[in-house]
């Protein structure tokens, strides 16, 4: 009876990862369909303010010309940190919504991987459409990068927590 309750629980995670794939669709859609002033008035506030906070928790005495200099040096990297961020998480949620289907680990990595490569080169075409955007390759392999390393990375984050599950099993099993 467990077992099949377990079963049905993780069914139901997987069909909300994939829901939640598609509301996370949506956001990145969103995000890409704002205008090229939009965009980088985000991106430069959320580099001004991680310049503020990181100053004021390190005691620096930055001036706020100081604090823009600095923002505006590292708003390139903040904003495709960002993008990499976004697809990493899209193709997270795509690889638990892909366990409902029977792959192998890899297969399910793989088709992650790439149905977030995919949607990376749709969200560029798509922002071809956009007033002041444009689409870029480079974009795009930014984008892929960090779908790759979103599943590379839980996959290796699963194998450790199976990991360490083995060990408090086998402990619990010697003791007894």
């Amino acid at each position: 009876m467990r077992k099949t309750t377990e079963k049905t629980t993780i069914r139901l995670w997987r069909y909300l990862a994939g829901i939640l794939a598609l509301v996370w669709m949506c956001i990145i859609f969103a995000f890409s369909a704002q205008t090229k002033e939009e965009s980088s008035a985000v991106s430069e506030s959320l580099s001004y303010r991680m310049v503020s906070s990181t100053g004021h928790f390190f005691h620096w005495n930055l001036d706020e010309e100081q604090m823009r200099e600095i923002a505006n040096t590292i708003e390139y990297f903040v904003r495709k940190g960002a993008h990499m961020t976004e697809f990493a998480i899209l193709s997270v949620l795509l690889f638990l919504w892909l366990g409902l289907w029977e792959m192998t680990l890899l297969r399910r990595g793989m088709t992650a991987f790439l149905a977030t490569a995919f949607y990376a080169a749709s969200d560029e075409f798509h922002q071809l459409f956009v007033p002041g955007r444009s689409g870029r390759v480079s974009d795009v392999l930014i984008d892929s990068s960090g779908a790759l390393l979103g599943v590379i990375v839980f996959i290796l984050f699963c194998k450790l927590i199976q990991i360490v599950r083995r060990r408090r099993s086998r402990k619990r099993q010697a003791q007894s």
